[in-house]
C-alpha cells in the first residue's frame, strides 16, 4: 500500500543432488518498481508529453472525421473519371470553351468571377480577336475624365469579368437573402472539388417522405442541410453550343466544371508539364549522381591522410 507499489517475484527453489550429494538452492528476488512517481524527471516529462500529443492527435482526427462525415441525408459526391484527373493528363480546352459559354449564358446572371480577367482566356479557350470581341460587349464604368465625370466604355482585355450585382446586399435582396458565391475558386473551396459541383448541379430531386422543404428552397442531397436557395440551373438543351455538341444536362455540368477547374488552377497544364520534365531530368541525373558517389567520391572519402613529421 502507499504510493510506491513494488512487485516481488520469488522463483521456485530448484533442488537437486550433485556429485557430492549436497542440496543446490538458487533463489533470487527480483524487484520491479511500478510507480510513476519514482521515475526520473526527464522520463516523467517525456511520458506526459507523449500522452498529451496522443490524446490531442486522436481528438483532432475525430473532429476532422466528423466535419467531413455525411450527416442525416447529406451525401458525399462520387468520384467521376475526369479526363484531367491523371498525373500527366491535361485539361480539355474544348470543354473549357464550352464551359465559359455555360457560365456566360447561365451562371453569370447570379454568380461573379471577380478574379478572372478577359485576357486569361487568350490562348486557352479563345483567340485574342475572339476575346476582344467578347470584352467589347461589356460596358465598363471608368473615369474620372478631364472634367471629373465618370463615363462608360467598351471592355478591354485587361478588364475583369463583370459582376451581376454592385454589392453583396443587392445580391441578397435579389435572391431571397441568399448570397451567390463567387465562382473563381469554388472548385478548390468545396470538399470534393469538381465532383461536388457536378453532383450539386445534377442532384436536384424531390424530397423524400417526411422531409419538408421551406418555400423558396429546393431539395438537394449533396448540399449541406439539403435545402438550397438556388433553383435547378441547368437542364437538357438549356443552350446551344457553338461547336454543335449536344447540350445534355450531364454534358453542360461537365463542361462548366472543367471551366471552373481551369479558373481555380490556370497553371494546371503547365504544372504537370514541369513535373514531367522534372521526372525525365531526374532519370538522367540520379544515376549520374549515384555513379559519382559510388565510384568517384568514395575513393576520396575512404582515403587515409597520415601526418609524418620530419625527422
Amino acid at each position: 500500500k502507499g504510493k510506491n507499489c513494488k512487485m516481488v517475484v520469488r522463483p521456485a527453489i530448484m533442488t537437486g543432488r550433485g556429485a557430492g550429494g549436497g542440496r543446490a538452492e538458487d533463489a533470487e528476488i527480483f524487484t520491479a518498481s511500478m510507480s510513476f512517481a519514482s521515475l526520473p524527471r526527464g522520463k516523467k516529462v517525456a511520458l506526459t508529453t507523449l500522452g498529451v500529443v496522443t490524446a490531442g492527435g486522436a481528438g483532432l482526427a475525430l473532429i476532422l472525421h466528423q466535419s467531413v462525415k455525411a450527416s442525416e441525408l447529406e451525401l458525399h459526391p462520387p468520384q467521376y473519371p475526369w479526363s484531367h484527373a491523371g498525373p500527366l493528363s491535361s485539361l480539355d480546352h474544348a470543354s473549357i470553351r464550352r464551359g465559359y459559354q455555360v457560365y456566360k449564358q447561365v451562371c453569370s446572371a447570379c454568380h461573379s468571377m471577380e478574379y478572372l480577367a478577359f485576357r486569361n482566356l487568350v490562348g486557352v479557350s479563345h483567340t485574342e480577336d475572339e476575346v476582344k470581341t467578347i470584352a467589347e460587349e461589356v460596358e465598363v464604368v471608368d473615369g474620372p475624365d478631364e472634367s471629373g465625370e465618370m463615363f462608360t466604355r467598351p471592355g478591354k482585355l485587361s478588364d475583369y469579368f463583370p459582376k451581376p450585382y454592385p454589392n453583396p446586399e443587392a445580391a441578397r435582396a435579389a435572391n431571397n437573402g441568399a448570397l451567390p458565391p463567387d465562382l473563381s475558386y469554388i472548385v478548390n473551396a468545396r470538399h470534393g472539388g469538381e465532383d461536388y459541383v457536378f453532383s450539386l448541379l445534377t442532384g436536384y430531386c424531390d424530397p423524400p417522405a417526411g422531409v419538408i422543404v421551406r418555400e423558396g428552397l429546393y431539395y438537394n442531397p449533396y448540399f449541406p442541410g439539403q435545402a438550397i436557395g438556388m433553383a435547378p440551373p441547368i437542364y437538357n438543351e438549356i443552350l446551344e453550343y457553338d461547336d454543335g455538341t449536344p447540350a445534355t444536362m450531364s454534358q453542360v455540368a461537365k463542361d462548366v466544371c472543367t471551366f471552373l477547374r481551369w479558373a481555380a488552377e490556370p497553371e494546371h497544364d503547365q504544372r504537370k508539364r514541369m513535373g514531367l520534365k522534372l521526372l525525365m531530368g531526374s532519370a538522367i541525373i540520379v544515376p549520374l549522381l549515384y555513379y559519382m558517389k559510388r565510384h568517384r567520391w568514395s575513393v576520396l572519402k575512404s582515403r587515409k591522410i597520415a601526418y609524418r613529421p620530419p625527422k
